[in-house]
């Protein structure tokens, strides 16, 4: 069954298991592997191999700010970060890997469902780091120790203040379609960010696709990345965006930009970001010495603290002035549910926003 090329139908036509049950699930003791901690023999191994390949959905800054720690904490192991978008990630490492091409130690996605379908392919090396062990609520680790969430953040509705009026600005995604937005508004592409396609899932469950078809009627600019969006709000391009990640806002907001950040009334769709570590690794010692550096609280805090993520490490303390998950209604997604859905989603999405 491994060598099998499987599509995402296929996963769950043949893992029932899997696609009822949620990503996260209560962890079943039994199988979950012993926390791994850092010992000198894993350091050693790990300067031996001299090599991690990163596969990375999280911004390229922060990627290499990663990789550039590690290498810091760990002289003599280099880092190459291979930075793209989630669905991007998926593609390539599904073409390497049915040309048995072992590529990627470690990767991380925007699109939990992603490692649903890795995890039935068996694809994944279980390592369960001490941190995520001791320091991670239960439902933010697989029960099989194959991934865990590295960081998460917000997708949110956001507007450059210069050019909207707080009085004015949307508070919902209901307010997106007054046609006083007509030709203002910005979006990322569910096709290209893992993010977006989390939270076209979430919103099309929560909405209707009859959101999505108005939306689609106000003369939309269409850009890629989740990371996108903030961008063209700062430059003053649109006025408003639907979708994109808050923590360019709040960064942006920290630095005195004139950007606003909207946590929609209907509530805002969360995003995880689980990392793991690939069954045949290249590098399997220098893969789980960086799994562990980077669910530590060392960087975790790094996370928040200079890039506005959050952490679910419980010793990483959140940014004075960014409000925390508890204060704000998040939608959460199911990633079988995405993982059956996703190439509907990302056709009928391109259909209705033509590119």
């Amino acid at each position: 069954m491994r060598d099998r090329n499987w599509s995402r139908r296929d996963v769950l036509k043949t893992s029932t298991a899997l696609a009822a049950g949620a990503l996260f699930a209560e962890p079943a003791k039994a199988a979950t592997p012993p926390p791994a901690t850092v010992t000198p023999e894993l350091i050693e191994a790990a300067r031996n191999e001299g090599n991690v390949s990163y596969y990375s959905a999280l911004e390229l800054n922060v990627a290499e700010r990663l990789g550039k720690a590690f290498e810091a904490k760990y002289p003599g192991i280099t880092v190459h970060v291979e930075r793209s978008g989630a669905e991007r990630i998926y593609q390539r490492i599904a073409q390497e890997q049915a040309s048995g091409i072992h590529a990627v130690d470690v990767a991380n996605s925007t699109d939990p469902a992603h490692y649903l379908d890795w995890k039935a392919k068996d694809w994944l090396a279980p390592y369960l780091s001490d941190d995520v062990a001791k320091y991670f609520p239960a439902d933010q680790f697989d029960p099989d120790g194959l991934w865990a969430t590295s960081c998460g953040w917000i997708e949110a509705i956001g507007y450059n203040s210069n050019l909207v009026k707080p009085e004015d600005a949307p508070k919902s995604y209901a307010d997106l379609l007054d046609p006083k937005w007509q030709g203002k508004i910005v979006k990322a592409h569910p096709g290209y960010s893992g993010a977006i396609m989390t939270a076209t899932f979430v919103l099309s469950r929560e909405l209707g696709w009859s959101y999505f078809e108005k939306l689609a009627q106000q003369k939309v600019l269409q850009v890629q990345s989740a990371a996108d969006p903030p961008k063209k709000l700062l430059l003053g391009e649109r006025a408003v965006m639907a979708d994109g990640n808050d923590y360019n806002l709040l960064l942006l907001k920290d630095q005195g930009k004139p950007i606003e950040v909207v946590y929609a009334t209907e509530g805002s769709p969360l995003i995880i970001v689980p990392s793991g570590i690939f069954r045949n690794a290249p590098n399997p010692n220098a893969a789980r010495l960086f799994q562990s550096f980077f669910f530590s609280a060392e960087f975790q805090q790094s996370l928040v603290d200079n890039f506005a993520h959050r952490s679910f490490h419980s010793q990483v303390k959140e940014k004075p002035g960014h409000p925390p998950l508890s204060a704000l209604k998040l939608l959460k997604s199911d990633p079988a549910a995405v993982l059956a859905q996703s190439e509907e989603i990302k056709a009928r999405y391109a259909k209705l926003f033509r590119v």
